[in-house]
């Protein structure tokens, strides 16, 4: 029987990682107390709720309520998903939040100056923000909480329905109640302007240009045993195993071939130097990659692209096959 690599030594935080979350946190704080919530635009989910709630009772702070209102989301999520899963999305809601309160502090002490005008402006630059900042976060597999825990919950519960789907239902209840709070039904527009410019930042950042396309491993390593088991548990990644011969020593070798995301490279990278440290690792583009797992042949790209983003922070417990 082979040796099963023990779950605790992945998922650990390195310095890169704290950068690049604590660089995204920052550019999605900003997005909000720069743009969208001064225009009074609610870019749908947890944030856009916190925004109404500071609107309506404006001494009520922006990141404050934003944090407790993830609380009770973390709360069920802990309880369904397993809290080692939602540490990077805690630490993630609660730096974000501090950040937009403390951006707010400056703003009143005329440190920052938040912009106020044009409202295709203020979606556009917004939600370029916001998706370049949730993209960095995402790539290091952190979230910022809300309705993409909730949604992932649900989707465990009624798998028929998409996580996408659903964050886009919870996304059009809060634009269409800030019709109503804001009197006025342009904010809406420009919020429904606002997500699509920060969903596309998000893809373009995360899969390129080209949502089918990927990169593609081939790892050469003695401990393949334990390397195929973690791609499969922890990257939610079928692999092929290849026979190979050494060219110097003529031995046997297996070489595992494994098509990834993007944003699944360094991920995996990071789980392969930890259970072999002198693997040799080929890491090459992709252009197009259809099949189970990615895209099929007679199918549009699945628009759910939330589903994708939760086996990168680890939530995702399906195994799912390479062509």
């Amino acid at each position: 029987m082979k040796k099963r690599v023990k779950e605790k030594r992945y998922g650990r935080i390195t310095f890169t990682d704290v950068l690049v979350i604590f660089a995204g946190c920052v550019l999605y704080a900003l997005s909000v107390v720069l743009f969208t919530s001064p225009n009074n635009i609610a870019p749908g989910g947890v944030i856009g709720i916190s925004t109404l709630i500071n609107y309506a009772f404006d001494f009520l702070p922006l990141g404050t309520m934003t944090l407790l209102l993830n609380v009770p989301i973390f709360i069920w999520g802990g309880i369904a998903l397993g809290w080692k899963y939602l540490t990077r999305s805690i630490i993630c809601s609660a730096v974000s939040s501090v950040l937009m309160d403390g951006f707010n502090v400056l703003i009143d002490k005329g440190y920052l100056t938040p912009y106020i005008g044009d409202g295709l402006l203020v979606s556009a630059f917004g939600g370029l923000l916001c998706g370049a900042g949730l993209a960095l976060i995402f790539y290091r597999g952190g979230s910022t909480g809300g309705t993409d825990i909730v949604a992932r919950i649900m989707h465990l519960k009624a798998p028929h329905i998409s996580q996408g789907n659903f964050m886009l239902f919870v996304d059009a209840v809060v634009v269409v109640i800030s019709a109503f709070v804001y009197g006025n039904i342009e904010n809406a527009l420009y919020a429904i302007i606002c997500i699509f410019v920060m969903s596309k930042a998000i893809d373009t950042i995360l899969y390129g240009v080209s949502k089918n396309n990927g990169k593609l491993l081939f790892v050469v390593t003695s401990k393949y045993d334990e390397v195929t088991d973690v791609i499969l548990r922890r990257v939610d990644r079928g692999v092929t195993l290849l026979k190979a011969e050494g060219g110097f020593r003529r031995d046997d070798k297996r070489v595992i071939l494994c098509a990834v995301r993007s944003n699944q490279v360094h991920l995996t990278n990071q789980l392969i130097h930890q259970v072999d440290s002198e693997a040799f690792v080929i890491v090459t583009t992709a252009n197009t990659i259809k099949g189970r797992g990615f895209y099929s042949y007679d199918e549009a790209p699945n628009p759910a692209v939330y589903e994708n983003l939760d086996s990168l922070a680890g939530i995702s417990e399906k195994t799912q096959e390479n062509p």
